[in-house]
């Protein structure tokens, strides 16, 4: 892929309009607000010369600022527009660096890396700032402080069976010679079911935040939907392997 010289915003962004990658299998929210958003990013670091990996680290500290602000400032109506904007921007640069690395000719090694390594240390510590701010500042049972323990397990799950599946998935295509399937136009009703595993719903619920019983609730039912929905996930992933398993066999 050529590299597109940062010559207008307006440029860089319908540019990156015509080279999205495929929406099959993305959340409604990513496909609808993130990604937009993340475009908007792309092309104005693009012209301001910033580079994918700065474009991370600049997402990590948007969205490390966020979960701070959850662990230990006590809910306030500031803290409730504050955490959700500070999570959300930090999620939208983070579609924004892959979308960059496009515009820029292609992305790095590094770059995949340093991408999944924050995205490993948000998935681990976000959970638990809110199991921090709970027991600090939050007037609830014991049994109320195990929802967020629950929602980091299946959090971390989901993420390492997704990340692995994708991994093997494609080392099997590769020993296969296989090529890659062409990308596909996402289903909107995937998309929505998918909405309540999506990272950008999780951001927009912190708004409830300052209002203790109607966060705690609507937390509860996303860890719930999470927990039903990666249990799903787990048996399609399974059974994507072993039909690459067979193949694997069939080609000696």
């Amino acid at each position: 892929m050529s590299v597109l010289k940062p010559h207008s915003f307006r440029e860089n962004y319908a540019h990156l309009r015509d080279a999205q990658k495929s929406s099959k299998g993305a959340p409604l929210y990513s496909v609808v607000v993130n990604r937009p958003l993340g475009r908007v990013f792309a092309a104005s670091a693009h012209l301001l010369g910033i580079t994918p990996n700065q474009v991370t680290l600049i997402s990590a500290l948007f969205t490390f600022t966020g979960i701070a602000l959850i662990a230990l400032v006590p809910p306030s109506l500031p803290m409730a527009i504050g955490v959700p904007l500070a999570l959300v921007l930090g999620y939208a640069l983070d579609a924004a660096d892959g979308q960059l690395a496009r515009l820029r000719g292609g992305g790095s090694l590094t770059g995949e890396w340093l991408d999944h390594v924050i995205d490993s240390f948000k998935i681990a510590t976000l959970h638990l700032a809110v199991l921090i701010s709970m027991y600090r500042f939050y007037e609830v049972s014991a049994t109320w402080l195990l929802v967020p323990i629950l929602f980091a397990a299946v959090y971390v799950i989901h993420f390492f069976g997704m990340l692995l599946t994708d991994l093997l998935t494609r080392n099997a295509q590769l020993t296969m010679r296989m090529r890659a399937e062409t990308p596909q136009g996402g289903s909107w009703t995937k998309a929505i079911l998918k909405l309540p595993t999506d990272y950008g719903l999780l951001c927009v619920t912190f708004l409830l935040i300052f209002y203790p019983l109607a966060f705690q609730w609507s937390y509860l039912m996303l860890a719930l939907a999470n927990a039903a929905y990666t249990a799903l996930a787990l048996g399609a992933w399974y059974r994507r392997l072993q039909a690459l398993d067979m193949q694997l066999r069939a080609v000696g």
